[in-house]
This record gives C-alpha cells, sequence and structure tokens, in this order.
C-alpha cells in the first residue's frame, strides 16, 4: 500500500508512474476521498471543541432554564458529531478499500514498456544446448521413463494435475532438502514449515487480495485461502509486530505446496509440469532495514543464482520492465532456466524488492534505534528455487540418447548414490 501521502502531495509522480506501470489505479477518486475525509475531520474537530467549551459553561451554570437549554443543545451537538463520525468511518473504508488497489511505484532505474517485450536480459550463465530431434520434450520423456503419470492425474484431479513417481518424487524430494540445507547453511536463513491456508487479511498484507481474488483458491465456510507460494504466510509471519532494534535482516526459507488458479493459453504452455494448478516450492523472505534493501536484492538473487548454478543448467538473469512488473513490487529480476527439449526459457525465481509497500499493508515495522520510533521494514522475496521447472531443466539438460537421466552431481549424496535415473516400472 502507498502511503497516502506520497499521493497527496504528488498525485502527478503517481500518475507517471501509474502510465508508465501500463495500468490504471482510482487515483482521483483517492484524492476526492481524502479532501472529503480531511474536511469531514477539521469540522469534527470544531464541534468538539464548542462541546468541550459548552460543557464548561453547563457546569459554571447555576440551575435554570438557561442551563437546560444549554444541555440539550449539547446534546444535539453530540448527535451531530456521532453522526460525523460514522460518515469519517465511512469514507476512511472506502478510502482505504481504494488504496488496495493502488500497485506499488516502480523503481527510478526500472526500464520502461508496454509488456515482456521491453525486459531487459542483464547476462547469461552457462551453454545453453541448441534444441535437436535428440532432445524430447520433458512431457514425453518423463511419459516414457515411467517418471510422471499424467493420465492418472487427469483422472484423479482433472486437467494440469499430474503423478510424480517413484526416481521423479524421490528427485524433488532430494532438490528440496539440498536447497534448504545450502540456504540455512550457507546463505544464513531460518527454516520455517508455513501453513498452506491463511486468512483474508494475510493475502491482503502480501497484496494477493483484493486485486487477484479469481487467481486463488478459497473455501468460503472458513474463509481460509490456499497460498500461491509460501511468500504469503512468511511475509505475515511478521504481521503487525514492531521488529526490535538490532535484530535486522530476518531471513527465512520455506517449502510449501502452492495452489494457483493458472489460465491456460493454448500450444505448448499446456504441455507437461510448466503451468499447473498444485506444486512445490522453495522460498526465500527477507525483512531489512529501508537503506540496505538494495544490496539484499543483490544477495537474495545471487542465493538464487547459487542453485543453478551447483546444478550446473545455463540460465539468463532478465530484470522485467515497468509493463511487466507484479503488482507489489518496485523492482524485479528473474532468473530463467533453459530447457531444450522444450525450446524456452522458464523462470524459476522471480527476486522482487517490494520496499514498504507490503509492510504498510501488514502492519510490519521496525524500530531503528533502541526506544525509537518504530518504521516500516522493507520486504524482499525470491524463490530459489520453483521445483517444476528445475526439474524440467534436468530432464531436458541432463537426459541421454537411451531415455535415461544423470543426476546432477550435487544431488547424488541425497538420492543415496544414485547417479543416473532410469525407466520406472
Amino acid at each position: 500500500m502507498l502511503d497516502l501521502r506520497l499521493i497527496r502531495e504528488n498525485p502527478d509522480f503517481v500518475r507517471d508512474a501509474i502510465r508508465r506501470l501500463n495500468t490504471e489505479a482510482p487515483i482521483d477518486e483517492i484524492l476526492q476521498l481524502d479532501e472529503q475525509r480531511r474536511s469531514l475531520l477539521t469540522r469534527v474537530e470544531e464541534l468538539k471543541a464548542q462541546r468541550n467549551t459548552g460543557s464548561k459553561e453547563i457546569g459554571k451554570a447555576a440551575p435554570g432554564e438557561e442551563r437546560d437549554q444549554k444541555i440539550a443543545e449539547m446534546r444535539e451537538l453530540g448527535d451531530t458529531i456521532a453522526e460525523l463520525d460514522e460518515e469519517v468511518r465511512g469514507v476512511d473504508e472506502r478510502l482505504n478499500n481504494l488504496l488496495l488497489h493502488v500497485p506499488n511505484m516502480p523503481d527510478p532505474d526500472v526500464p520502461e514498456g508496454p509488456d515482456e517485450s521491453a525486459n531487459v536480459i542483464l547476462r547469461h550463465w552457462g551453454e545453453p544446448k541448441e534444441p535437436s530431434d535428440q532432445i524430447i520434450p520433458h512431457w514425453d520423456l518423463a511419459a516414457n521413463q515411467g517418471l510422471i503419470d499424467f493420465e492418472r492425474g487427469v483422472k484423479v484431479s482433472g486437467s494440469r494435475f499430474y503423478f510424480l513417481r517413484a526416481d521423479m518424487a524421490r528427485l524433488q524430494r532430494a532438490l528440496i532438502t539440498w536447497m534448504i540445507d545450502i540456504h540455512t547453511r550457507e546463505h544464513g536463513y531460518t527454516e520455517l514449515t508455513p501453513p498452506v491456508l491463511v486468512r483474508s487479511e494475510s493475502m491482503v498484507g502480501t497484496g494477493n487480495l483484493p486485486k487477484f481474488g479469481d487467481t486463488l483458491y478459497h473455501d468460503e465456510e472458513s474463509d481460509l485461502w490456499l497460498i500461491p507460494t509460501s511468500e504469503v504466510s512468511v511475509t505475515n509471519y511478521h504481521r503487525e509486530e514492531v521488529l526490535e532494534a538490532g535484530t535486522l535482516p530476518r531471513k527465512y526459507v520455506a517449502q510449501s505446496l502452492c495452489f494457483r488458479r493458472e489460465q491456460f493459453s493454448a500450444g505448448r504452455d499446456v504441455r507437461g509440469i510448466k503451468r499447473v494448478h498444485q506444486f512445490e516450492k522453495v522460498e526465500m523472505v527477507k525483512f531489512v532495514e529501508p537503506e540496505k534493501s538494495d544490496d539484499e536484492l543483490n544477495s537474495l538473487l545471487a542465493n538464487a543464482e547459487t542453485i543453478l548454478q551447483r546444478l550446473e543448467l545455463p540460465y539468463r538473469v532478465v530484470q522485467m520492465c515497468t509493463g511487466d512488473l507484479s503488482f507489489v513490487s518496485a523492482k524485479k529480476i528473474d532468473l530463467e532456466v533453459w530447457a531444450p527439449g522444450s525450446e524456452d526459457w522458464l523462470e524459476v525465481s522471480s527476486c522482487a524488492n517490494f520496499r514498504d509497500f507490503q509492510a504498510r499493508r501488514a502492519g510490519i515495522r521496525y524500530r531503528p534505534e533502541e526506544s525509537g520510533r518504530p518504521q516500516f521494514v522493507h520486504t524482499l522475496n525470491g524463490s530459489g528455487l520453483a521445483l517444476p521447472r528445475t526439474m524440467i531443466a534436468i530432464l531436458e539438460n541432463y537426459q541421454q540418447p537411451d531415455g535415461t537421466v544423470v543426476v546432477p552431481e550435487v544431488l547424488r549424496n541425497y538420492l543415496g548414490g544414485q547417479e543416473v535415473i532410469g525407466r520406472q516400472p
């Protein structure tokens, strides 16, 4: 959520930022309601001052008709104040609801562009394999080798669900454990096992609600939402808290199931496990001091890159332009791994700096110094990594002519020394 003062004092700056984001936001309505609210508050304060003066006069007045009349006037004045207070509450509610629909402001160095076509490739790592007839797409390879059962996934749950089988299930489990070990032992993160069902206010805190409710799974009876990523649970871990001086940064890593209502496009995006309703992901979340959040974003990105480098998977680093930023991001950098069988660059991590946008929505503050006035923290998050697309990259980069798949060396100890994944019975 943006600071209302920013919109009030710099409306043209906010309007220009929204134009750069290639989106819309109710800025004019917010300004009108803000003006109405401040006018009402001024009137309420004036009337309360009159009531205070009147109450003092009543206290000094002798019993009689004049005193009784003054009491009646103060009662009427109290009724008017109560009505105005209720009107202020209504305006506050409408104003807050509108503010929840205003996106975060992009950082000045975010490249401007209408959509993903204007994203900037910052660098490459590794040598991508050339696509060829000998490299089989993961959906065919995994089905042929009995690693993924797509047909039974559809039978049980419908389109875009699947079963991982035998060595494929073990590979995912090994990846998760290895990733978390790297992030906790080497990168200094604290591991959390988060709930996957959260309250509405938690979704509001991270910016998923109200704008993206139609992409989420919701149980209406309990008013609980299935998380699209553990960022939601972990960010709200410190909701409505004041973190004490000297305790930042706080860095957490969590693995969870993630649930999303994917809007499917025609073509190859609907094949395999690239876009699915349910998947697992390792997520990193940081709470940091504002002046250090740029450095923390670079560190977050480096932590995610470490995973890809040790898996020896070719990838590229892509900065999102204004038209491709998420609703909550001030700056976002993606890691896209190369999948030669799919002939595609697959996003496996989005590393983002939200500044104080989420912290304002979730009420997360810190004390810069002992007994100092609390300020909003900056929050960041990034995948470290998303499992389905990481496994796609392994299947398509490590496959051999006979259809078997070499296990990346760093994972072999986590698979009991196994070096090759073969056909599963």
